[in-house]
């Protein structure tokens, strides 16, 4: 009888999964248990506020992507991140895909800062900012780049597009509620830079040969 060590069950398809997307899954994972049990001072410390604020750290531009302001606001990101995040990390490797989720992140930080700080209302000192959302709307637009024609179904309502499709209709939603200041809270030009940098960032790699 010959012997199988692969572990089965949920250990066993979590174990599979790529080492960057399974790693923010966790890290992810802790930030939001992190913020459930002292909301004031993780976002106080690692949440992301504009540079005049008194509460920012140079270092928010990072850590403001792995906390979540809620569950499902973790839950659909991270399954983004699982969907989409997995197939792109094993098409362009761990390496590329670990410097493209943190620099459509951090690109995605950049253009909500600058965004708040044209708007010059003193009170944006004061407002936080966290979640993955941008890196993860750049991942999205990667996957569109390289599975063009995939058939992807929404939940609602439940019709089935192609990605490239996909990502034009939020990029175009994203645009109109930025502009237009639609669903108040949500950081819509955050989620255009991380786009805008994850589709220049891919095309440089590939113009330049230095994706793979």
């Amino acid at each position: 009888m010959a012997y199988n060590n692969r572990q089965g069950g949920f250990l066993g398809w979590f174990s599979s999964l790529p080492t960057v997307t399974k790693n923010l899954l966790i890290i992810n994972i802790l930030g939001f248990i992190a913020i459930s049990i002292n909301d004031n001072l993780m976002v106080q410390w690692f949440a992301l506020f504009v540079p005049r604020s008194p509460f920012f750290h140079i270092w928010q531009p990072i850590t403001y992507m792995f906390l979540h302001g809620s569950f499902f606001h973790l839950f659909f990101n991270m399954y983004a991140l699982l969907m989409f995040g997995s197939v792109l990390e094993r098409c362009i490797g761990t390496k590329k895909f670990l410097t493209f989720y943190f620099v459509c992140g951090i690109g995605a930080a950049i253009a909500h800062v600058v965004t708040l700080m044209l708007m010059k209302s003193s009170s944006m000192i004061y407002v936080p900012t966290v979640g993955a959302s941008g890196a993860i709307y750049g991942v999205l637009i990667g996957f569109a780049m390289f599975y063009p024609n995939s058939q992807l179904t929404l939940l609602f309502p439940p019709i089935t597009l192609k990605a490239k499709v996909f990502v034009w209709i939020f990029v175009g939603l994203e645009l109109l509620m930025g502009v237009t200041e639609t669903a108040d809270g949500i950081a819509h030009f955050a989620h255009l830079g991380g786009m805008v940098i994850g589709y220049l960032l891919l095309t440089y790699w590939i113009e330049k040969h230095k994706l793979w």
